[in-house]
Parts: C-alpha cells; structure tokens; sequence
C-alpha cells in the first residue's frame, strides 16, 4: 500500500485566507453598485477592474489557504498552473458582475449564472490543487460535496450582489459586512473542503518542479502583496467614485428638480443671455404665447415682443425687476402679461436672465368687468347711479373751473309697471332694453350723457351755453322716440314718457338736489297727464312734500276708518232703471278733506300699496250689495275695479271666492272692471278669467278703445260687457271721429252677443247720440254722480217700489 503525506495546518494563515475571503467579498458586493449605476465606457472599465480585484481577492483566498497547509517535504508551484488559475479566478468574477449588472435577472438566469461561476471556483481550486509538485488523489464524496458548496455559494454570492447594488438594506454596511462574511464562509468552506477531498503522496515530480517552480515563501509575499495592493486599490476606487456618484446624483438631482420647476411650471420661463438672446423657454410659454422654442433659440427677446420691458438698463441690474406689457399670442390675440426678470449668476457675475411671464389677460379682463359693474348697469349697459354721481360731481367741478352750465334730466317711463306686471320680468327686460336703445338713438347731435337709476327711470345730463333750450329740445326727441309702439309678445304696447329738468346752479347746487328737484318736475308732469316734460321749479317742491305726507297718511286710512266707498248707478236707456252700481273708493282726510281718486290712487299704486286698497273695497262692496238684497231690494250687480296687482294675484280664484264666501254675495251679482293691459300674459290671464267665469263671476273690459288689441282679448277671454271709455263720449257731439268709434263698438258688441256700457254721459246731446246706436246702457253725471251708500238705497228702494206699482 502506497504511504500518504499527512500534512498541517497554519491557523493564521487560515484566519487570513478568511479574511482575504471576506474583503473579497465585502468589495464585490461595492463593485455590483457601481457597475450597476454605470454607464458606457465607464461601465466597462468598472467591469473588467472589478473582475480583477474579485478574482485574484478570491484565488489569493485560495492560495493563502494552501499555503496554510503544511506537508513533510518541500514542494513548489507550477507557475503555468497557477496562472491558469488565476485567469479561472477573474473569469468567475467577470461572469459574477456581467449577471448582476443587468437590469433585469430572471430565475433562470440565476441559476445558469451560478452554476457557470460555481464550475469557474471549482476549476479555479482543482487547476491551483494542480499546480502543487505532489502527486494527489481525490476522495469522490467531498468533491462532490464540495463542488455543492461551490454551487450554493455561488447562487448565494450572485443574489446577495444583486440585492446590494440597490442599497436597499436599512444599515447598509453593518448589513454588507455581514453579508461578506458569509459570502467568505462559503467560499472558505468550499476550499477546505476540497482540500479535505485530497490524498497527498510522494512524487518524483518534486525535485523537477522546484527548478523551474516558485517557492512557498515567496508565492505567499507575492499573494499578499497583490492581494494588499489590489483590493485597496479596488476599495479606494470605489470610495472615490462613491464619492464622486454622490456629488454627481446630488447634481443630477438638483438638475432634475430645477428641470421639474422649470418645465412643469404655470409661468412662462425664458431665458435669455446677457445681450438678449433667447437661449430657452418652458413649455408654459409656448403655450402662453403659441410660439415653439426651437424656432426662437438664438433670436433676439424681441422677436416674441418682450424687447421693451427687457430694456437696456434693465440688463444691466443685478436685482429682480417686475412690470406689465401686452404681446400679441401667435393668433393675433392681445395677451396682458406680468413679466418678472431674475437675473443669473455664475461665479458672481450675471450671466443671462429669467424672464418669468405670468398671462394675466383672463384675471385683468375679470378685473375690468368688475370694475365696469360697478359703475355700469348689467341690464342696458349704460352707467348706473353710483357712476352718475360721480359724473354730476365732474360737472360740477368743471363748471367751477370754467363756465360749463348743464342741464340733470329725470325720465321715468309711464306705464312700464304694466308691462312687467302683465307680461312678466323677462319682457320687461327687453323692454327697458329698448327703451334704452331709443333714449341713445335720441341723444344724438346731442352733449349728453344717459345713466340708468334703476328700475324704468333713465337720466340725463345735458350740456349746452344755451342749456334750458338744448334740455328742452332733448327731453322732446326722447318722448318722441319712447311713444313709438313696441312689439313684445305678438302685441303692440303704447308707453309715454315723463322728463322733469333741473338745471345747475339755480335748482341745486350738488347731486342730491339736482336729482331730487329733477325727480319733483318728473312728478309733476305725471300730475298733469304724463307724457310731457317740466322744468324744476319752487312750487313742485311744495307738492313734493304733501306727496310725501299724503302717502304717510294714506297708509293708515283703512285702520282709522277713513275710506269710504261711493256708489254709481248704471242706468238702463231702455227702461230708465237702474241695472247695477260701480263702487268707487273715496278718502276723507281727518284735515284737508274728501281727497279725489286721482290724487291718492296713483299715491297708493307708487307706494304698493293699492293691493291693500282694492281689497277692502272689494269686500266692502260685496258685504254692502248683499245687505242691499236681503232688504229687498234689487237683485243688480254691483262692479269694482281690480287693479293690476290684484288682477296678477297667485291665488286671485280662491281670494274673490273666500269673498263671496265670506259676504254671502252670489257670484253672478259681482262683475269685476279690468283693463286691457292686464291681459297681456295670454297664458296667465285666461286662466284667471276662466275659472272665475265657470264660478259665475262676470267681466267687464273697462277703457275699451284706448288699448292695444281689443279685437284679439274679445275672441279669446270669457268678456261678458264692454265699457266705452269718457275719452269718447265727452266730444261726442262735435267729434264725428268719435261718433263713428261708438257706433263702431256698440255694433261689434251687439253681434258678438256682449252687453255694452258708456260711462261719462253729462248731457243730453251725448244721450240722445248713444241710444240712436242703440246704446242700452249708461252712466254719468247726467244720471246721478257717485253716491253715498245710504243715498244709493234710498234711491234703489225708490226704483222697485216704482216698478211694483207699475
């Protein structure tokens, strides 16, 4: 039997192959950092410096743990072989860092990596075992196991530099230094394992390989020499490009940032060189302004229109400047723009500029509108009340510096309440806005400014040397203009208008007064008629404030009890009977008196209070007739006006029904008196007029003639009588036009089957024409004049006694 060589073991040599191991380890694990972050050239040279200072790391592991072995005779190394291993020992590195480099590593790639590194190691250790001038067999079993060792380290050492080049671990080198251990144990317990698989025994070999051969000793210094020198070399280069990746990612990073704010901010961005040259601008400019960077670079600022708020001295700062400008969007649009300069500074001195541009068209055009709403009025876009006063004050001061007399006009639309109530606020709307139209049209060739004051009430200032004729002239083109038909509604609509005329400094000497003055002579021209204009004077200002008092009093008549309702037969011309009685309001005042309807009616329609008013006449009228009845007398209606508010009362119906409810009056004995202008909401009026008529309520159309389309409301509204208005009975005789009008509506009336009165008959010419067009009803002074209640009794007691004994 052969003799085997049984050798020793160094244990420092041993505890410095492990630590070799380890630092091996603990440098490859930094060396899958920086492949992996690298790139090109740079990546390439990490690659192949990488894997060889793993390589030899890992063959001096392994030669300073041969060394640690001791046999009892001299041996020596085959230089061939040991460069062979040493060539196996990088190529297992480079494959190591080439796997774990890529950016993506699959299962499978995994494994085919670890098992080609594992093949290198072990070839690396059995080519090194070769190398010795001894002769050596292997035991089967633990080269087996220690090729597993190899292959589980080698997949180990793979997923451990793959996971470690993220810098994922929480203590990163607390954490790699272990992982080195581990990775140096493995590949420890592989070598020593393969030793352990050995046979050492005598070999003629020997004497020849120490020739040509490298001692022990000196192969140890050179081991530890290139073992030393490369792996700090390698630790040093990874701690200085460490460094340098760190300095180079904050770079990166701040870059990255400042590329964020200036590509991703709302402002516009551009930057320019210290003569003006566009170098660059956002995406938010272009979309600003519709321009495309690249056909800006290297132009001057003004090209895109900012070479004016970049001016020369503006250059020339050092400190951020801020101004406003408009430039024209590449559409042609007008663009508002604040534009901020920054300047840039390199080493110290400035080098280009910012020019930071915010669109503000959209915010000053908001602002604008704001500022015009404010002044102006939404509805007719003419100044309001806030900038008329203002305009007044101008005059004034204007007129202070030199003689420039003007003229404050007041119109107030007449019957626009009517329109708005009857059709609704959408119409009257439009109407306003006509009107306004017209009221323009009218100024011209005129020195004069409109306003609107709210609701339909229209000034004017007019200018002029000679101002009192110049306002004349104006306020009687403006009545002229606004009596002109309106269309609204498939209708025609018949306004007028009433102008009242202050004139500074005689009727005022600020806005207030002028107003107030104008506002009195307006007033006054409604007293009189309407339609017409006034200039102020001291005795309007009188009427002003007994206005003013009456409405104060006339609010609190129906409490004190001092309405009362007078009473005025309607006469058959047929039978001379009386056929009904219209109630008619009156006021006696407690100090000045009975008060006439035409004073307090328009009071009580501009105070809104009339409503009020029209339905204490209405109950009392109702109450009053039914008495009338249960004593016997007879059975006539009685009429009562409505007003318009009433007339467009939500529940008007259930109001006139919980009446007569409440009176005990029947139905068929009330006719209510409307006009036509109250019907101008089609849909609204029939409705009203259909469910009253259906509960026996009768209607009579009162002022018929003086309206818009009587013709149409005849065929369309349950009308039960028409009512021929004063206007044309009270010329009746001498006016063949009007003779003609009556006749005409007694006869239409007569073949549509409708009951027809006139109201005003004072003599009996007008009489005598009425009933030759076969007019079979009438009323009038001629007759009798409103009466009190109780005379109104007497003289209907006195009727049906008459008519008993006849």
């Amino acid at each position: 039997m052969e003799e085997h060589l049984h050798g020793t073991y160094n244990w420092l040599l041993i505890t410095l192959s492990y630590v070799i191991a380890v630092m091996a380890s603990y440098s490859a694990l930094d060396l899958a950092g920086r492949i992996s972050t690298s790139t090109g050239r740079e990546r390439l040279l990490w690659l192949f410096c990488g894997a060889l200072s793993m390589g030899i790391g890992i063959w001096s592991m392994h030669f300073v743990g041969m060394l640690a072995f001791s046999l009892p005779l001299r041996i020596s190394y085959d230089s061939k072989m040991v460069i062979v291993s040493v060539l196996l020992a990088i190529c297992v590195s480079f494959i190591a860092l080439i796997v774990v480099g890529r950016n993506e590593l699959k299962r499978k790639q995994l494994i085919i990596g670890g098992l080609l590194m594992a093949a290198g190691i072990v070839g690396m250790h059995y080519v090194g075992m070769a190398a010795i001038s001894v002769d050596i067999h292997y035991k089967p079993v633990l080269v087996v196991l220690s090729v597993a060792i190899a292959a589980t380290a080698s997949l180990a050492a793979l997923w451990l530099l793959l996971y470690f080049r993220k810098d994922q671990a929480r203590h990163f080198a607390l954490s790699k230094l272990i992982s080195g251990m581990i990775m140096g144990a493995a590949i420890a317990g592989m070598h020593y394992t393969g030793m352990a698989a050995a046979e050492f025994r005598p070999s003629t070999r020997v004497e020849l390989t120490v020739q040509n051969g490298i001692e022990p000793g000196i192969l140890a210094v050179i081991i530890a020499a290139s073992t030393l020198f490369m792996l700090g070399l390698t630790m040093l280069g990874v701690m200085i490009n460490k460094r340098m990746s760190q300095k180079d990612m904050v770079i990166r990073e701040n870059a990255r940032w400042y590329r964020s704010l200036y590509e991703n901010n709302e402002d516009g961005i551009v930057s320019i060189d210290t003569k003006g040259r566009i170098l660059s601008f956002n995406p938010a400019m272009s979309r600003i302004t519709g321009l495309q960077e690249k056909a800006y670079v290297g132009e001057p600022i003004s090209r895109i229109g900012l070479d004016q708020v970049i001016a020369r001295e503006t250059m020339l700062a050092e400190k951020p400047s801020r101004r406003e400008t408009i430039i024209l969007h590449q559409n042609g649009d007008p663009l508002t723009l604040t534009v901020m300069q920054i300047p840039v500074r390199i080493d110290g001195k400035v080098a280009g500029y910012h020019i930071i541009a915010k669109d503000i068209t959209e915010e000053k055009r908001i602002k604008e509108s704001i500022q015009h709403l404010a002044y102006h009025d939404e509805l007719t876009g003419l100044p309001n009340r806030r900038k008329f006063n203002s305009l007044i004050g101008d005059a004034i001061e204007q007129n202070r510096k030199q003689r420039a007399p003007f003229a404050v006009m007041v119109v107030d639309i007449d019957r626009f309440k009517m329109i708005n109530d009857s059709l609704g606020h959408a119409y009257g709307d439009l109407f306003l806005q006509m009107v306004s139209e017209r009221m323009q049209s009218s100024m011209k060739g005129h020195q004069a400014i409109i306003a609107r004051m709210g609701g339909d009430e229209f000034t004017f200032l007019c200018f002029h040397e000679e101002v009192e004729r110049e306002a004349a002239l104006l306020a009687k083109q403006i009545i002229a203009s606004i009596q002109v038909p309106y269309h609204l509604k498939d209708n025609d609509f018949y306004v007028t208008a009433s102008v009242g005329i202050a004139i500074y400094p005689e009727h005022g000497t600020d806005a207030d007064e002028l107003l107030k003055n104008a506002d009195t002579a307006m007033y006054e021209v409604k007293k009189r008629g309407k339609n017409d204009y006034e200039f102020y004077s001291e005795e309007l200002d009188v009427f002003l404030r007994e206005k003013i008092v009456l409405e104060d009093d006339l609010r609190k008549a129906i409490e004190r009890n001092e309405l009362h309702i007078h009473y005025q037969p309607q006469i058959s011309t047929a039978h001379n009977r009386i056929t009904g009685v219209e109630a008619l309001v009156r006021w006696n005042h407690p100090t000045k008196g009975e008060i006439q309807p035409g004073v307090f009616i328009p009071i009580a329609e501009e105070a809104g209070i009339i409503f009020e008013i029209g339905s204490w006449v209405l109950r009392e009228a109702c109450s009053q007739m039914r008495k009338w009845h249960d004593a016997g007398g007879p059975l006539i209606p009685v009429s009562v006006n409505l007003s318009s508010q009433q007339f467009h009362h939500l529940n008007l119906p259930k109001f006139i029904r919980q009446i007569l409810e409440e009176t005990g009056l029947k139905p068929e004995h009330l006719n209510l008196e409307i006009t036509e202008s109250m019907m101008m909401d089609a849909t609204v009026s029939t409705t009203i007029l259909q469910e009253l008529s259906e509960y026996g309520v009768r209607f009579s159309l009162d002022d018929f003639g003086t309206g818009y389309s009587s013709l149409g409301y005849l065929r369309q509204f349950p009308i039960h009588k028409l009512k021929i208005d004063r206007s044309f009975i009270t010329d009746i005789t001498m006016n063949k036009h009007d003779q003609a009008i009556v006749a005409t509506i007694i006869s239409m009336a007569n073949h549509l089957q409708l009951d027809v009165i006139a109201e005003g008959i004072e003599t009996q010419e007008q009489l005598d024409i009425l009933m030759s067009n076969d007019c079979k009803e009438i009323q009038g002074y001629y007759f009798s004049r409103p009466l009190p209640a109780a005379e109104v009794q007497e003289l209907l007691f006195a009727h049906a006694k008459t008519e008993q004994t006849s």
